[in-house]
């Protein structure tokens, strides 16, 4: 039972008198560490997407991973820092997913470096889709954490634009055309990947390839 567990503190690596908190607090954890730590972060995205980020409490978490309350607190202070935890591999993924986007020259090629970087983002919101809706939607009651969302997402709006100026040249609607084309793949995703439709995700990245290149990227061609 999950309330029968004692929490071993030598997994953690953490010293005794250590705080609880953040994870990432320069503490090597060992292997069975590591995997109690992989197993409170799957549980809390699960209970994120069931509850919602408000709804969501340590209680469902630690029923969810199986484990008791005393091992969730050697990792983690409470639900906001769980969240943390989740936001910031979310702004990592997001970040490098913001520099691999390269050219996007006219015709097929363009269309195909489209649908690599949309099947990369899509997936990246199949894993932190709860973690991104949270930022969108303005659940986030921190400011550390809302501003870590709104730089995640700049720096896609500002890869975006920086590609259409390459594509357009330096024409005034390039920054509303970014902000504009990154709502229409975010929201074209979240519907897709909350719903149970007849198309996947390698329709839905083909389709918003070829809608971003001729509506945004090319539309002259």
């Amino acid at each position: 039972m999950a309330g029968s567990r004692k929490p071993d503190a030598a997994s953690t690596g953490r010293r005794r008198g250590d705080p609880p908190g953040s994870p990432t607090a320069g503490r090597e954890l060992r292997s069975q560490g590591r995997r109690t730590m992989a197993a409170l972060l799957a549980a809390g995205m699960q209970v994120l997407a069931e509850k919602g980020y408000h709804a969501a409490r340590v209680d469902d978490v630690v029923r969810v991973a199986d484990v008791s309350h005393g091992t969730f607190y050697l990792y983690f202070s409470n639900k906001e820092d769980l969240f943390r935890a989740l936001a910031v591999q979310c702004a990592d993924e997001m970040t490098e997913l913001a520099s691999s986007l390269g050219p996007v020259p006219p015709g097929e090629e363009g269309v195909e470096a489209l649908r690599e970087w949309l099947s990369a983002f899509i997936a990246t919101y199949r894993r932190y889709g709860v973690v991104i809706r949270a930022w969108m939607e303005d659940q986030v009651s921190s400011r550390d954490l809302a501003r870590l969302g709104a730089k995640a997402f700049s720096g896609i709006t500002g890869s975006l634009v920086a590609r259409l100026r390459d594509a357009r040249g330096d024409g005034a609607d390039v920054e509303l055309a970014g902000a504009a084309l990154l709502a229409m793949v975010e929201r074209s995703t979240y519907f897709v990947t909350s719903r149970d439709l007849p198309f996947g995700d390698d329709e839905l990245a083909a389709t918003l390839a070829r809608v971003a290149h001729r509506g945004f990227f090319h539309p002259s061609t």
